[in-house]
């Protein structure tokens, strides 16, 4: 009915937070080259850029779940847009965005923690690899 709304949602506030975050982060490199630090990002990968990972997942994962509520007439093209609503089928509508789209939406979230999780276990190993080499040198 409408499940794809929850993680839809989350999908919006992210990209709102991810371009809040990008915008920091590039004022703090413009800071520290200012400042005359060394500004090269060596291995690690921006957090902004993690976000945007968790980004794509969440808008590709609702457009999918549209176009199947599409798909299966779930979805229609004049006002309210939900047949649930039309039909007066609120409250259940309620009831999935409450259990399917929120379990989506944290399986999703928790997917995308896990992946971030292992690049910067990763991101450090290879730091301790590049630094090792250096001493050697």
């Amino acid at each position: 009915m409408a499940c794809f709304l929850v993680p839809g949602t989350e999908a919006i506030v992210t990209t709102i937070v991810t371009a809040v975050v990008k915008k920091k982060e590039n004022s703090e490199l413009k800071k520290a080259s200012y400042e005359g630090k060394d500004v090269s990002e060596k291995i690690n990968t921006r957090f902004s850029t993690k976000l945007g990972w968790l980004n794509k997942m969440l808008w590709g994962g609702s457009a999918l779940l549209a176009f199947e509520h599409v798909w299966h007439g779930e979805v229609i093209p004049v006002f309210p847009f939900l047949t649930a609503v039309k039909d007066g089928e609120v409250g259940g509508m309620l009831a999935e965005m409450g259990t399917a789209g929120v379990t989506m939406a944290i399986l999703v979230t928790a997917a995308w923690a896990g992946m971030v999780i292992v690049s910067n276990v990763i991101e450090k190993r290879n730091v301790k690899n590049t630094e090792s080499k250096e001493v050697e040198a």
